[in-house]
């Protein structure tokens, strides 16, 4: 089976029968090298589903994710909606833990499968949660988290019973701040809480450091398993940042998922490129007779706009004052993108579109060739929406309802928005100048 069209990231993987019926969702950290696995044949792998699964395999789809736990809560949730046949996890109703500090007169920090509205403060949810509970029993250790353990319900006008507090194991040992004997004032109490909460919400890079430090001290003297522990509570803060969304799934969000990113993959079958152009960057200009003229690009990850990577730019290239040089301004745009890339040391885009023919195209390949810069990089002229290439002798049209053409569409109406909306801002504040 072809595998090319799935990216090396992370994401979800749906596997289908001819029918089109869900046998198997997966997740991964990268979907292609992860999925190629089951068609390795390994003569020691004795787990069932592996070869029933592969003979009913006919198509694969993929939902791209921002990071490894996004991926992990997508495929909690689309496991626990569709049911597939082939995953034995995740069938019941089981979710994955948060970290709660608790509303009380005297906070408490517990792992807890159920987000309610109690006034409570909810972090998480945490996919991985063995590395977490280890972080979190050292941190109790060290004293940096330094919170009741215990359930009591107390508070100075409802006092615990001394009883209780003469059988805790945690008051004699000095491993609790013992607010319930008055060992803490509420005041230096609340301290400990906001530290505990600064902390969880990414605040860890001076128990970073120290870790790292810590690590490095450990190996040095070949305290090996130490050196591990602190590397194991590195990697769950690692696990900590990583970016999550957490929403309801509509029930048309498989099906517009895999759309989105099956256009991607549809438009590496048409242009040949070798892999799936999942980070798409187009390109625009804009002037009025070569007044006020800008440029735009924009970006499109896995199908969907990615705004974060959105640029404007004033042309520097001075029109003259009869009309605008379209290819000057487009090598010039171009240009000026990829060595902003180039110096923030950012991934590159797997296809760069330019709004126009083959004048267009020319100009941008111009920059590209200045930058050494190696992408592929395809026009759209509007009038026939025929895409030209460098490597193609005559323009590609593709059908009108082609995923992949529609996508490439979006991204040049978005560039063309964009930049339009920048230079009337531009133009306007010159005529009120005026």
């Amino acid at each position: 089976m072809d595998l090319s069209h799935l990216p090396d990231g992370p994401g979800v993987y749906l596997m289908r029968d001819s029918a089109g019926t869900v046998l198997y969702v997966g997740k991964a950290k990268d979907l292609r090298a992860r999925v190629a696995q089951y068609f390795h044949k390994n003569p020691s792998d004795r787990r069932w589903k592996i070869p029933n699964l592969v003979a009913l395999i006919r198509r694969i789809d993929y939902i791209a994710s921002s990071s490894e736990r996004e991926a992990l809560l997508t495929e909690r949730r689309l496991i626990y909606q569709l049911q597939p046949f082939f995953n034995e996890m995740w069938k019941d109703s089981k979710t994955y833990p948060w970290l709660k500090i608790t509303r009380e007169y005297f906070p408490r920090l517990e792992f807890t499968r159920r987000r309610e509205r109690d006034g409570g403060l909810y972090f998480g949810p945490y996919p991985k949660v063995e590395p977490l509970k280890k972080l979190i029993a050292h941190l109790w250790r060290i004293k940096f988290i330094n919170l009741r353990r215990c359930r009591w319900d107390f508070s100075p006008e409802k006092p615990l019973d001394p009883r209780k507090i003469k059988a805790c194991l945690y008051y004699h040992t000095g491993q609790c701040s013992a607010p319930c004997a008055g060992r803490i004032s509420r005041a230096a109490y609340g301290l400990l809480a906001s530290r505990v909460t600064h902390f969880l919400k990414g605040d860890y890079e001076k128990l970073r450091a120290s870790f790292k430090a810590g690590m490095a001290r450990a190996s040095s003297s070949l305290r090996y398993e130490d050196a591990a522990a602190y590397r194991d509570f590195l990697n769950a803060f690692a696990h900590m940042e990583e970016r999550v969304s957490v929403g309801r799934l509509d029930p048309d969000f498989i099906e517009r998922s895999t759309g989105l990113t099956g256009a991607v993959t549809a438009l590496k079958e048409a242009l040949g490129l070798t892999r799936p152009p999942s980070h798409i960057e187009a390109f625009d200009t804009s002037s009025l007779f070569g007044r006020q003229a800008v440029g735009s690009s924009v970006c499109f990850v896995n199908g969907e706009r990615h705004t974060a990577h959105y640029r404007r730019y004033r042309i520097k290239f001075r029109n003259s004052p009869g009309g605008s040089d379209d290819l000057a301004m487009i090598e010039e745009i171009v240009g000026r993108r990829l060595a902003q890339l180039k110096k923030s040391g950012e991934k590159m885009p797997e296809l760069l579109l330019i709004d126009g023919g083959p004048g267009q195209l020319a100009a941008a390949m111009k920059a590209l060739r200045a930058s050494e810069a190696k992408i592929p990089v395809i026009s759209l002229a509007k009038r026939f929406e025929e895409i030209y290439s460098p490597r193609r002798a005559l323009p590609l049209r593709l059908d009108r309802a082609h995923p992949g053409l529609r996508l490439l569409q979006a991204l040049r109406d978005e560039a063309h928005r964009f930049g339009i909306t920048y230079h009337r801002k531009l133009r306007g504040k010159a005529e009120l100048g005026e």
